[in-house]
């Protein structure tokens, strides 16, 4: 079954003309994925490769392809009216992958989201993807800027902070021959739309995910809260990887939620909490899969 997304969905990318975003529109289109219409002002009636037709507005669409589901590739000045927009046409989804919003600007979108069906990922994310089944995974759907060709469809979730972490996850699980059933970047910005928690509560709900990968970083308290969720109510078994051992307190490491505010957001901290709650958690990056297999 997969969370969010599967090879069913359509999306729609908004931003599809430009650099960034038509190339990944391109990728994900040689992935298999549903890509079935582009937004970008002023260029409604083109078709983006000779394919996927082109709008000047998201509502309108969404009314046309049946998309339910949006990527953005928008500059950071007007990504927050672009998710506000994919909000309004009442989209399932929303995944933002556009790094650099700003921080008042998030905050109107999260207040403005408030009640709304919408949910939205990111911002400052890699996206998300469910492998498919056809040769090396393809036909599923692919989400955002992740590389296709390292997934495989199987039975791990995979839920990160990190892109790169993220990426570096999934390589490992598919070289030991465990494939993945949605892998899920949650991106690192201080206000974003979906948590750690949420999508282990998915997860957990999911009957083809087995075991899961949870990648955090130091700042905050999200991996704490959805690691003492887990303990109470989640049957499948966890491994965890805390980046940002050695960054000195107070300074941003990346990620602008990265920046250990006190004695709670350090990484060992962090790891400590995790380990109480049952999590197993694996001291370095490379051995986030092999960390999974030895309790599962």
């Amino acid at each position: 079954m997969a969370i969010l997304v599967d090879e069913n969905t359509k999306v729609l990318i908004q931003g599809i003309t430009g650099g960034f975003g038509a190339r990944h529109a391109k990728l994900s289109l040689e992935y298999g994925s549903q890509i079935v219409a582009g937004v970008t002002p002023g260029k409604g009636g083109q078709l983006f490769e000779n394919q996927v037709p082109i709008f000047n507005g998201v509502a309108e669409a969404a009314k046309e392809s049946g998309a339910t589901v949006s990527a953005i590739f928008v500059p950071p000045p007007f990504a927050a009216d672009a998710i506000l927009e994919a909000v309004d046409a009442e989209l399932d989804l929303v995944v933002a992958i556009t790094e650099g919003i700003p921080v008042a600007d998030m905050m109107r979108v999260k207040a403005a989201m408030k009640g709304s069906k919408t949910r939205l990922i990111g911002p400052n994310c890699p996206g998300i993807v469910t492998p498919g089944t056809g040769e090396n995974s393809h036909g599923g759907c692919r989400i955002g800027i992740a590389p296709g060709y390292i997934h495989r469809r199987g039975n791990i979730g995979v839920v990160s902070r990190s892109g790169t972490l993220t990426y570096e996850a999934v390589y490992q699980l598919t070289q030991l021959g465990l494939g993945q059933s949605t892998c899920v970047g949650i991106g690192g910005d201080p206000i974003n739309g979906t948590s750690h928690l949420d999508v282990l509560k998915m997860f957990n709900d999911d009957p083809e995910t087995e075991g899961i990968i949870m990648i955090g970083e130091i700042g905050g308290s999200a991996e704490a809260e959805a690691a003492k969720w887990a303990k109470e109510n989640c049957n499948k078994p966890i491994a965890a990887f805390i980046a940002g051992a050695t960054a000195p307190p107070g300074r941003r490491m990346g990620h602008a939620g990265a920046i250990v505010g006190g004695a709670d957001d350090t990484a060992e901290a962090k790891k400590k909490i995790l380990a109480e709650c049952g999590i197993a958690v694996s001291e370095t990056p490379s051995d986030m899969a092999k960390t999974l297999v030895s309790i599962m």
